[in-house]
């Protein structure tokens, strides 16, 4: 069985926790190091991937930064999307020659991962056609994003645990007119640890990882 270093990095600016992505995809490349989870909470930021719509952002730098929310370009694929508060986002980097040469199998996994998470606090999450993510009663509980190079994967998930949801007025979220929605507007009072908890425990069950602390990540300079 592979195994997997984990690390919660907590509260971490977007372009910090990207900067430290950049340095592990790197190492995982060179065979450096195992697979890689590293779950975050960013500060308020718009994340604007590969194919975003410029349309699908519904105010002006200058109004974001009014509201305190960052504007930061990135690499993976998808469309707008925010990040905040009250999320969990998880970013694994995993070698996926050593599991499935797949991409869209992998971004189901992802899927697979969550929905048997919420399953453990009695939410059914679900698919909905043509548009990722997972979904519970119409609304999208957990956006996802992936960029790949030579099959080592970067960015991933945002599950919105107690979210701020007003936040997403500003954004047309991953360029669907669909509602958004949280654990917690779900009725459910998992706390933060419990559902990173569940989600490691399922990355362990639908990739068949074992999962270890990892004691330090260091930048390299």
């Amino acid at each position: 069985m592979r195994h997997c270093e984990f690390r919660d990095l907590g509260r971490l600016g977007y372009a910090q926790a990207f900067a430290l992505q950049t340095d592990l995809v790197q190492q995982r490349k060179q065979g450096l190091i195992p697979d890689q989870l590293l779950f975050v909470e960013h500060p308020h930021v718009v994340t604007l991937g590969r194919n975003a719509n410029f349309a699908n952002l519904l105010a002006s730098p200058e109004i974001l930064d009014k509201a305190g929310i960052e504007l930061q370009p990135t690499d993976r694929g998808g469309d707008v999307t925010y990040h905040g508060p009250g999320q969990i986002v998880g970013y694994p980097i995993f070698d996926l020659r050593e599991w499935k040469r797949d991409v869209g199998a992998y971004v189901r996994a992802i899927e697979e991962v969550i929905i048997r998470a919420l399953a453990g606090f009695g939410i059914t999450g679900g698919r909905v056609a043509g548009a990722t993510g997972v979904w519970v009663d119409g609304g999208k509980v957990a956006a996802i994003g992936v960029h790949l190079s030579r099959w080592v994967t970067s960015h991933g998930f945002a599950l919105n645990v107690d979210t701020d949801l007003s936040y997403f007025r500003y954004i047309i979220p991953c360029g669907l007119t669909k509602p958004v929605t949280s654990l917690r507007q779900l009725k459910c009072e998992a706390s933060r640890t419990q559902v990173s908890l569940a989600l490691r425990h399922q990355f362990e069950s639908v990739f068949d990882l074992r999962i270890v602390e990892s004691v330090a990540i260091e930048r390299t300079q």
